[in-house]
């Protein structure tokens, strides 16, 4: 009778053996949110990298107030000018304001990088970081002052003239918007893939739930059952 209640059976293994039911295949996100990470400072810091040159080329190359240079016929053409506003010169006087807000996107981007599991999310992630990046440059150190510098623009499309950095932020912008469109998250999941994730995830909890209940249920007769044999023995 000792042998007997003494060797635990085949549940009694299988309940006290800790499993942690389905959500222990659950692999770590770590390693790939550190690489989408790293992926969207990279295109960040070409775009950067190829404003700021490309601006440099345009004040040693280019003339301000002088006639335009076509570069595509007159479709798109080069002329140099210092913009104290955003697009199309709007609110010129309230460039520490632009500025404060570059700097808000900047922050945002960084934060929400770490949510990114999409490719597409991530490129266009990157672009706008590059972009703010490149145009909040010229507005904290050009001239006239701190917070207040102008950008510097040279690529005249005719209803207004821009430059490599707000090329990235406009492709950027029709990137998220085609995602939001089709109904891809930054998470790389459509709207219904999420529903269905989030009640996967549901059941995973519920299910561990309910095997945590079972061990403890199960430990409970097997404490009972060995203080049983006890008094029999006694």
């Amino acid at each position: 009778m000792i042998a007997e209640n003494d060797s635990p059976g085949p549940n009694d293994s299988s309940s006290t053996s800790g499993s942690p039911g389905p959500r222990a295949s659950t692999a770590p996100a770590g390693p790939r949110t550190g690489r989408v990470l790293a992926g969207i400072l990279g295109i960040a810091a070409v775009v950067l990298l190829v404003d700021q040159l490309t601006k440099l080329w345009a004040q040693s190359g280019l003339e301000e107030g002088a006639a335009p240079l076509p570069l595509i016929g007159e479709l798109i053409q080069l002329r140099l000018i210092y913009n104290p506003g955003a697009a199309l010169s709007i609110a010129s006087g309230q460039t520490w304001i632009l500025s404060l807000l570059s700097v808000g996107v900047v922050v945002f981007v960084v934060v929400t990088a770490r949510k990114i599991r999409s490719t597409s999310w991530a490129v266009a992630l990157g672009l706008v970081l590059g972009g703010a990046l490149g145009n909040l440059g010229d507005r904290l150190f050009r001239e006239p002052g701190f917070l207040v510098g102008h950008v510097v623009d040279f690529i005249d499309y005719g209803p207004f003239i821009g430059n490599v950095a707000d090329i990235a932020i406009v492709v950027a912008a029709v990137m998220i918007g085609i995602l939001a469109i089709r109904g891809i998250g930054p998470d790389g999941l459509r709207g219904d893939e999420q529903e269905e994730a989030a009640e996967a995830a549901e059941a995973d909890s519920a299910t561990g739930t309910a095997v945590t209940a079972g061990t403890v249920e199960t430990g409970d007769e097997t404490g009972g059952t060995t203080t049983g044999t006890a008094e029999e023995q006694r």
